[in-house]
């Protein structure tokens, strides 16, 4: 019998080749690509490929529940928040049409949550009571030159009195001294009283500084007769007497040149129980591209983003506390480009790598180091390679987090630069005398690259593209795991799916890793076919989870304070070789500031691992965590949510 199946195998083979032959005759190229791509296919899912290299898999939502997700943060519910807002979509804004979905990857399951606003661009972060905070989103799409029909910009409004302060209601209008022109205010605008200034000395009264507000201000009419282009000073209407003499403007060139976008103050609590967003009080800055970044004692810091007039927010930083859900300025302000790469140290403090994501000068706030909020000192980091290239670059913290080493990826030239890096930077925080330090090369110049940190203590690096927003199709369909141990990296299997502006990563509770979104500017070579939003999620299977078993872990306790110890049962105890609490992450536009990874202590007995989580607040901040343990082949197990308050 076996000789007989042996025979028609035989002979089913030969008149597949000859139907090869015959086809090949007729259509070679066709044949040779068609081959090509069977192979590849062969190839990718034999066993032992997977093995060595993983597995990617495309999931591809009913047409009903697609959506251009910008945003997406892994919920203690093992759930994955994706929240599109407007989704970059001009008519999405105008329709007030903004979309989040809540997808479940175990069940398979999407539903639709209502958005209260336009979440387009926001930050986020992790919450210790297990909810996401989102803060800032969009205002108003850019209008970019030749779109701009009234000339208008910044009005910068002053106010000498110092006994009050002054309130300028929408449709204030400002009329030039010199250039006689009137423009009118898209907002109201409230302007602080003058600050009395003294001689420290003597005590005598020295002058009044005014308070001064920001306005976005445009013409009453279209065309080009109403630009300027100089500075002047612009009277008030509707203000006499002393109101009027305290309180003006003042205006740099008010022109039809390129408008950004602009930001809102709105802040949410997502609740990831009852799948809802809930509204906490505004910040006090409107925010567009902010980070939201954790600080010791469990407040959250917001930092810099597009403001409710299109400009960078000039420095003034502020902080959210989760116990009076209010906002409160810093003492002193320091301003970074959006999207800056803010990390909690050990100590305390804050390391900024350098990275960050679109706006601002370059050369306001983009050198690397160290800040101490509170005092608002920043230590300079030497030896930052590439330093004119480190937007759209991305910053990891290499695990264990206890080491406080930290990896930062490619990047490119400010705005539409074409410049992009190969490199990857290294920095020990521990070091007495901390400096950056190249790692190994990526092979390609690489915008927008995503990093996951897994439980065997590699890094996951995909994707990104070699021009700005995939120009060119230059989107790069590689992955490479990164080792710390041997500071290299080993390639893995290719994504299937081109991700650069507007995508992430998400390192899953089973141990796999979910990509979402990318946005490319063109879908062609030549920069002439338009791009199309890429709604498809791809889930990348690593090679630990096509090893024979995996170790099991169950039971315990759902919450573990800090410095203390809680028992867990899995049959393979003896064979656990690490145990690791990750945070989980809420990634956009190449910046996750939330994930870590931390090694714990344990010991083993029988059936029971008991572990004992580190006392430092700082390296444990306060929140949900999913709890893995590695046998000794490297394998972890599905994880385990475990809270530390």
């Amino acid at each position: 019998m076996k000789d007989q199946a042996g025979r028609r195998r035989a002979r089913r083979l030969a008149i597949g080749t000859a139907v090869v032959l015959a086809l090949a005759g007729m259509n070679g190229p066709w044949l040779y690509r068609f081959g090509t791509e069977q192979y590849h296919q062969y190839k990718i899912n034999k066993p032992e490929y997977k093995a060595a290299n993983g597995h990617w898999d495309i999931v591809d939502f009913p047409e009903e529940y697609r959506q251009d997700t910008i945003h997406a943060a892994l919920l203690h519910t093992g759930k994955v928040l994706l929240v599109a807002g407007s989704g970059n979509n001009q008519d999405n804004f105008d329709k007030k049409k903004f979309d989040t979905r809540i997808w479940d990857p175990v069940k398979g399951t999407i539903k639709k949550v209502p958005t209260p606003a336009d979440l387009f661009c926001t930050g986020h972060t992790q919450l210790a009571n297990g909810n996401l905070l989102i803060a800032g989103g969009t205002k108003r799409y850019e209008k970019l030159k030749g779109d701009v029909t009234k000339a208008g910009g910044l009005m910068v409004v002053h106010n000498e009195n110092p006994d009050k302060p002054m309130t300028l209601p929408a449709g204030t209008k400002f009329t030039g001294k010199e250039n006689g022109k009137t423009f009118v205010s898209k907002d109201p605008v409230l302007v602080p009283r003058a600050k009395k200034v003294f001689d420290p000395k003597t005590g005598a009264f020295l002058r009044n500084d005014p308070g001064l507000g920001r306005i976005y201000v445009e013409a009453q009419r279209s065309g080009t007769q109403y630009e300027t282009g100089t500075q002047d000073n612009y009277r008030i209407q509707g203000l006499t007497g002393a109101d009027a003499r305290n309180t003006y403007g003042i205006a740099q060139k008010l022109a039809l040149d390129k408008k950004d976008f602009q930001g809102i103050r709105d802040a949410y609590e997502f609740d990831p129980v009852a799948e809802r967003y809930i509204k906490v009080d505004p910040m006090n800055e409107a925010r567009w591209y902010p980070t939201l970044t954790t600080l010791s004692d469990g407040k959250i810091l917001s930092v810099s983003g597009l403001d409710d007039i299109g400009q960078l927010v000039p420095g003034k930083n502020e902080i959210f506390d989760p116990k009076t859900k209010k906002w409160t300025y810093t003492q002193k302000i320091r301003q970074f480009p959006t999207y800056p790469a803010l990390f909690l140290m050990q100590n305390g403090k804050i390391f900024y790598s350098g990275a960050n994501a679109g706006y601002g000068p370059d050369n306001v706030g983009r050198v690397p180091g160290i800040w101490d909020v509170g005092t608002n000192k920043f230590t300079k980091l030497p030896g930052l390679s590439d330093p004119n290239m480190m937007e759209t670059a991305g910053t990891v913290l290499l695990p264990p987090a206890q080491d406080e080493k930290f990896m930062v990826i490619g990047g490119g030239g400010v705005g539409e630069s074409k410049l992009s890096s190969k490199k990857t930077r290294l920095i020990d925080l521990k070091a007495q005398n901390p400096h950056f330090v190249d790692g190994p090369q990526l092979e390609k110049g690489t915008r927008y690259p995503q990093s996951s940190i897994l439980p065997d203590d590699t890094v996951l690096v995909s994707g990104g593209s070699e021009d700005y927003r995939g120009r060119g199709a230059s989107n790069i369909l590689q992955a490479r795991m990164y080792h710390p141990d041997s500071n290299s990296f080993t390639q893995v299997a290719d994504p299937l799916v081109g991700r650069n502006y507007h995508s992430g990563s998400i390192l899953l509770p089973d141990g796999r890793v979910m990509f979402f979104g990318s946005d490319s500017l063109y879908a062609d070579k030549a920069n002439t076919k338009p791009g199309k939003f890429e709604q498809r999620i791809e889930i990348y299977t690593p090679p630990y989870l096509y090893r024979d078993s995996r170790p099991s872990l169950s039971g315990g306790p759902q919450t573990i304070a800090r410095g203390a110890s809680g028992t867990f049962t899995s049959k393979h105890a003896s064979s656990i070789k690490k145990v690791r609490l990750i945070r989980p992450s809420a990634s956009t536009h190449v910046t996750d500031v939330d994930q870590r990874s931390i090694a714990l202590d344990f010991t083993t007995s029988g059936d029971k691992i008991t572990v004992t989580v580190p006392k430092s607040r700082n390296l444990v901040q306060s929140g949900w965590y999913m709890l893995f343990v590695d046998d000794d082949q490297g394998t972890p197990s599905k994880a385990q949510w475990v809270k530390v308050p």
